[in-house]
This record gives structure tokens, C-alpha cells and sequence, in this order.
């Protein structure tokens, strides 16, 4: 019996070689859609939203997970395809374009097999025994200098700069790639970018960008308090500061003169001036407020001599929580159960024409900002996430510190590899290994086809150039010819090679499982 006769009548079965073919055109048609912006010649994309009329926001990018995330997709495969780039972008935070467009060319080689009746079992079968393969080579080319600090230094810059060099940053590498290190060196192995804060302003040039050793903080100080506060103790909180007026809800009271008027005002206000004395009873000399202050606490705190900074964003007291060694305080009844933040200084900044307030000497010696200067907002946004890419791989790469060479190299090592273990294989699972080094082989000729390249000259002399043995040579897009990447500094972190691998590999397999697919709609409810 077909399932057709089974299933509800608003549900739709697509079987056997259409559903194959829908999985394989969706996901394809995915990875078409980045291709173009893979390598450091790739173009760019605009995304305009289009749900309301009057707010047509535009963002221009070439990050493959952004684009992906913005574009909404129907086919199942599709969406694997849109998971997959996700994930790469929170594990590694480089390669996400890769990753798609090597699991489409993977499904492209597996549409070839499939339509010359090799089984999709026998595939992956091979497509396995190819990453395994793979997985090797990628390992005995891996260089580790993270017992040479200076060295080490040197590998991370060159990461930097290869990650930003396909970026809107390209012009600008040299100066980013440092700001980048250096921040990432702050943080003393521990990853955690929440004590690198980015701010954005706008102005200037990407060249004016620069790194701020301590917090900085996008607000300003209150009217009549000192601009300077050495070895500060700060209160970070959660209250509200705005009973300075009437706020009696859910009651009504009646008076038979403006003096009740007055005596319920002073109540009050006698409320928020206890409130306040219990904060500056905590020996503080900078409260940080999450909500408003309004101007009766902030008198209070003036003349007490504590500076107040109200309306600090969440995000910005979480960090500077974390940073500062404080925590976030809601209650003021218990001062011994309060931990106070510490600095050495607090001063105000001027970027352009803007105020900030700088938190210097944290307790966390780890905490820095970077201000981004540019000239429109759809720029500063871009560099905010190119420059979020290069600090996720540097943090990954302080992990585990084993480097490749880029350019293509790569892919072409590992295809070779893959060429050479396929004589020794018997059966049609050879040609699935064969399959997989030839789609890794596309990635290097996408990128010099991106670049305007002759891409198939390039690739034959660079699959020549390894034959050799010259397993560092990639493709040099700027002279447009083959070159020594090593020596050009053109590098990779490990892990994002081998997630990118890893991750193609398993979610071209995943798609290639299918032979139903089944839609349906949510059952009806129906009403006793």
C-alpha cells in the first residue's frame, strides 16, 4: 500500500529520485549563492529587508553566514546547508562560505553518481574513507609554534590577515590583523570576548580605528560631577532611580489640600534619599545604573561627591561586571553581601566628537576596547563583523595552535592525497573518492575564477606544482600565478580547515541520505 493511501490528505510525499533531485537542486542553488564571495577577490552581497515599507534597512556584506541567515530558503536541504554555516561561523568563526560551497560541489559530484546508478550508500562509503584521507594529510602539513612566543606572534598576525584579506578590511589588513592580536594576547588564553568590547563610531576613517587598553563605555557623566576618579570602587546595578515624582498604582488617593500634595511629594523623595544613602553607604565612588537616574539621586550622588552613569546598556554592564571583578547589585540593605567593582582610573575620552568614559587598570587586566571609526554606518557594520571573524579564530587558534597554509593549498594537498590511495581501491566506492578530490579541487579554481583568473591555467599548474612535492605552493590571486604560501604569509588555523572538512563532508551525507520527503501539516485540533 502507498503511502499516499496512508497519510492525511493535506500532507505531500516526494519519493525516491525526485526527492534526491529537489535535495540536491536546493542545496546546490545555496551554495551558487556564495561562491562569488569566496577568496579574497570575492564580491560583495546587498541584503534589503523588505517587510516594512518604511524601514527598507540594506546591509552589505560578503560573510557567508550572514547572508545565509538573512535569506529566508523553503527546501529542506537548503536549510541543512544554512545550519551548517552557522555552526562554523559559533565554532570557528572563519570559513563559512567554504563550508557551503564545498558541500554543494560534494552533492554536484554525488548528482553525477547517482545518475550513472551508484548506490548512495556505496558514496559515502568512499566519501568516508576520502576524510579520513584527508584528515591526514591536513595533520602531518600542520606546524606548531606555540613554543616559540615570538614566532607564535607571527602566526597569528599572518592568520589575521589571510582571514581579513577577503574581507571589507582588506585594504586596511595590516593595521586590524594587530589590533586583532593584540586584544586577543590581553585575554591570556582564555577566549572569553566578552572583555573585548567593539564600539562604533562614525567618522573618520577604518584607518583611525584603534585599540583602548580597559573598558570603554558609551555613556556619559552626570551634570556637576568631576571628570577623573582614581582607584575607583564601583557599584554596578539594576534599580530603578526615578521616584523623585507621584507613582501610586492601582489605588487613588484624595486630599482636600495642595499641603497632602506636597507631604505625599516629600515621602517620596525621602524614599529615593534613603535609598541613596544606603548606596553611599557602600563606600563607593562611581555608581553605574542599568535604568534611568533622574535629577534628584544624581544630586544626592553629586553633592556626596560619586559619580552616576545611568542608562548603561546590559550588554555594557555584563562586561563591565566581568571586567571590573563586580557584581550586579539590585538590593542595598546588606553591604557586606555586595562586591564592588575596582579600576585604577576613570576618565572621559573623545572620539570625534563624542564623549566616552574610559575604565582603566581593571581588576581583570584582560578587558580592552576597540573603537571602529568609518564612514557610514553599513561600513562600520561590515568591519564589525570581519573583525569579529579574525578575533574568533584568533581565540580558537590560542587553543589549539597548530597553522596551515592557505590559498588553496589545502584543498589541492589533500585532493592529491585522496588521488593517490584511490589505485589501491577496489569497487565503485573509488569513484566517490575520486568525486570528493574533485570537489575539493573546485575551491581553488573558484577562487581564481573570482579573482578574474585564468582558473583552469592556475589549477593545472598548482596540481603540477604538488605533484612535485612543493606542498606549500597555492595560488597567488594578487601576481596571478602559483607561490610559495608560507612564505607569503598566507595562513589558516587548523581547526577551521578541519571543521570546514568535517562539517561538508557530513552534511553532503546527511542530504544524500534522503530518498523521501515528507510534508505535512500540523494536526487540527478539534473542538469537544
Amino acid at each position: 500500500m502507498s503511502a499516499e493511501g496512508v497519510i492525511g490528505a493535506n500532507a505531500e510525499v516526494t519519493k525516491g529520485e525526485h526527492a534526491r533531485m529537489s535535495s540536491f537542486v536546493g542545496a546546490i542553488a545555496v551554495a551558487d549563492l556564495v561562491k562569488t564571495t569566496l577568496g579574497p577577490k570575492g564580491m560583495d552581497k546587498i541584503l534589503q529587508s523588505v517587510s516594512d515599507p518604511n524601514n527598507m534597512r540594506i546591509t552589505i556584506t560578503n560573510d557567508g553566514a550572514t547572508i545565509l541567515k538573512s535569506v529566508p530558503v523553503d527546501n529542506p536541504a537548503a536549510k541543512v546547508l544554512v545550519e551548517i554555516a552557522k555552526t562554523q561561523d559559533d565554532t570557528v568563526g572563519d570559513g563559512t562560505t567554504s563550508v557551503a560551497v564545498l558541500c554543494g560541489e560534494l552533492l554536484r559530484e554525488a548528482e553525477f553518481l547517482v545518475n550513472q546508478r551508484v548506490h548512495p550508500m556505496t558514496i559515502m562509503a568512499g566519501w568516508r574513507s576520502a576524510v579520513v584521507i584527508a584528515r591526514q594529510a591536513l595533520e602531518a602539513a600542520a606546524v606548531d609554534n606555540s613554543a616559540d612566543s615570538v614566532q607564535f606572534e607571527q602566526d597569528l598576525l599572518d592568520i589575521a590577515r589571510t582571514t581579513l584579506s577577503s574581507k571589507l578590511l582588506n585594504t586596511e589588513k595590516d593595521h586590524f590583523a594587530r589590533l586583532a592580536v593584540d586584544a586577543v594576547l590581553r585575554l591570556k588564553g582564555s577566549g572569553n570576548l566578552d572583555y573585548i568590547q567593539v564600539i562604533k563610531k562614525p567618522g573618520g576613517s577604518l584607518a583611525d580605528s584603534f585599540l583602548e587598553e580597559g573598558f570603554v563605555l558609551n555613556k556619559s557623566f552626570g551634570v556637576g560631577q568631576p571628570r577623573r576618579v582614581e582607584n575607583a570602587k564601583i557599584m554596578i546595578a539594576n534599580t530603578p532611580m526615578d521616584t523623585d515624582k507621584i507613582k501610586i498604582y492601582g489605588s487613588r488617593v484624595r486630599v482636600d489640600s495642595m499641603t497632602k500634595v506636597a507631604e505625599i511629594e516629600e515621602a517620596e523623595k525621602q524614599k529615593m534619599r534613603n535609598k541613596c544613602e544606603k548606596i553611599i553607604g557602600h563606600g563607593i565612588s562611581c555608581f553605574i545604573n542599568r535604568q534611568l537616574i533622574y535629577n534628584f539621586p544624581e544630586q544626592i550622588f553629586t553633592e556626596a561627591g560619586v559619580v552616576s552613569i545611568e542608562h548603561a546598556d546590559f550588554d555594557g554592564i555584563e562586561r563591565l561586571a566581568a571586567v571590573t571583578g563586580g557584581e550586579i547589585t539590585s538590593t542595598f540593605d546588606r553591604p557586606d553581601l555586595s562586591t564592588l567593582g575596582e579600576c585604577s582610573l576613570i576618565d572621559e575620552i573623545m572620539v570625534g566628537e563624542d564623549k566616552l568614559i574610559r575604565f582603566s587598570g581593571c581588576k581583570s587586566g584582560q578587558a580592552c576596547s576597540i573603537i571602529l571609526r568609518g564612514a557610514s554606518s553599513h561600513l562600520l557594520d561590515e568591519a564589525e563583523r570581519s573583525l569579529h571573524d579574525a578575533l574568533c579564530v584568533l581565540t580558537e587558534t590560542v587553543k589549539e595552535t597548530r597553522v596551515l597554509c592557505g590559498g588553496g593549498c589545502l584543498e589541492m594537498l589533500m585532493a592529491t592525497s585522496i588521488d593517490q590511495q584511490v589505485p589501491q581501491i577496489a569497487g565503485k566506492a573509488a569513484l566517490a573518492m575520486e568525486a570528493f578530490s574533485r570537489a575539493l579541487r573546485q575551491l581553488p579554481t573558484i577562487i581564481a575564477d573570482n579573482a578574474g583568473l585564468d582558473s583552469s591555467e592556475l589549477v593545472t599548474q598548482l596540481r603540477a606544482a604538488h605533484a612535485r612535492g612543493e606542498k606549500n605552493s597555492g595560488l597567488d590571486v594578487v601576481n596571478g600565478c602559483v607561490g610559495d604560501m608560507w612564505a607569503m604569509g598566507v595562513r589558516e588555523s587548523y581547526k577551521s580547515k578541519l571543521q570546514v572538512l568535517v562539517s561538508a563532508a557530513e552534511a553532503a551525507e546527511m542530504i544524500l541520505r534522503v530518498d523521501d520527503i515528507i510534508k505535512c501539516a500540523p494536526r487540527e485540533r478539534h473542538e469537544r
